[in-house]
């Protein structure tokens, strides 16, 4: 990725509002905030977004299309020169809807979590087939950009951890010429014990990520995968990517990797936040600063360069063997351990460093 500034796209949490209550989702059913941005604000946001010189003004939520200006705001990027992309699991998106985005080029990312069934346990009735409705009305346009599926348990009995749901998700991809899958860890938004309890276990998740692996190597491109959890990389490694091929993947298509820090989103309310997943940390408001000053404001900052610095990574991630191309979530650390640099407790590795202290200690 490539564009005129520090950063290729710019995503904007249009609404933190959402009329869905997804198990594995904070923002599960929260009302629409007093704070958020107005119509003349959104488009200051806009400008401040090209003046930056991103290529890209990515649209998030909650749900974006509960804003009753959303296609006023993407008209006016489009005007500007942005291009313009979007993610919403399709429930509100009708032909009125379609027709703007088909107009406007947006890039469309569809939320869908498994097969029907577990999908709609995850998200709610009736979510599976708004998702799916809505790959088939993009299918051919060339704007359906990917599929979006986060690992999640509902219960004890209900988790799309599985290798059914995977395919099915890749298959629905390949069938409606998605370019890829983006398979998401379950990324706390805080340290809400309902979402945390939706998160797989670290056994799964190291089940979940070799078989991703596999299923990459299969699918061949057809549709692409990538998974954004830090500790694939390490999988990949494990699993005998060569080094060059490696080096080219991390650096050029993986996701997966912490961007705490390194990053920058803006809030529903227009401040700036380190990651698109950490509410904890927010550096400058678009209202009062021109994007290019928020971000010297972050990668100058002592504390953000200290969260950079993997060097003060505590616990097993700290001392792990892969922890220059991995070192863990630092939001998911944060919220689960109440400590920023602490390890991320949803890997199930032991690195080498603790395996001989223990040998040793036998």
């Amino acid at each position: 990725m490539s564009g005129k500034g520090p950063l290729y796209i710019v995503p904007w949490r249009c609404t933190f509002a959402c009329d869905l209550k997804c198990a594995h989702c904070t923002s599960a059913g929260a009302p629409k905030a007093a704070s958020e941005l107005s119509t003349a604000d959104a488009k200051k946001l806009v400008d401040r977004v090209h003046d930056f010189g991103a290529t890209f003004f990515g649209i998030t939520g909650g749900e974006p299309f509960l804003r009753k200006d959303l296609f006023t705001i993407v008209r006016y990027a489009r005007k500007v020169g942005l291009k313009t992309s979007i993610i919403t699991d399709g429930h509100l998106v009708d032909d009125k809807a379609i027709k703007n985005i088909v107009k406007n080029e947006m890039r469309v990312s569809i939320s869908i979590d498994g097969t029907e069934k577990v999908n709609d346990r995850i998200r709610g009735k009736g979510t599976y087939q708004s998702a799916v409705s809505l790959a088939k009305k993009l299918s051919g346009t060339g704007l359906l950009d990917c599929l979006v599926y986060t690992f999640a348990n509902v219960g004890k009995k209900v988790t799309n951890v599985s290798e059914a749901d995977f395919r099915h998700v890749n298959d629905l991809a390949a069938a409606h010429g998605a370019r890829w899958v983006v398979y998401h860890g379950l990324v706390p938004y805080s340290s809400d014990k309902k979402c945390l309890k939706a998160d797989p276990s670290p056994a799964q998740y190291e089940w979940a990520l070799n078989k991703l692996y596999d299923l990459g190597i299969e699918y061949n491109g057809k549709p692409y995968i990538n998974v954004y959890v830090p500790f694939y990389a390490r999988i990949a490694l494990q699993r005998g990517m060569p080094q060059q091929t490696f080096d080219a993947w991390y650096n050029n298509f993986f996701l997966g990797k912490c961007w705490f820090g390194r990053f920058m989103s803006i809030a529903e309310n227009g401040d700036a936040i380190p990651c698109s997943y950490n509410d904890a940390y927010r550096f400058g408001n678009i209202k009062q600063k021109p994007l290019g000053k928020i971000w010297d404001d972050l990668t100058n900052n002592d504390f953000f360069a200290k969260a950079r610095d993997k060097s003060r990574i505590k616990g097993k991630c700290g001392v792990c063997e892969f922890k220059e191309v991995c070192g863990g979530c630092r939001t998911a650390a944060l919220y689960y351990t109440g400590d920023l640099m602490e390890s991320d407790p949803r890997c199930a590795y032991v690195p080498k460093a603790l395996r001989e202290q223990t040998q040793a200690s036998q």
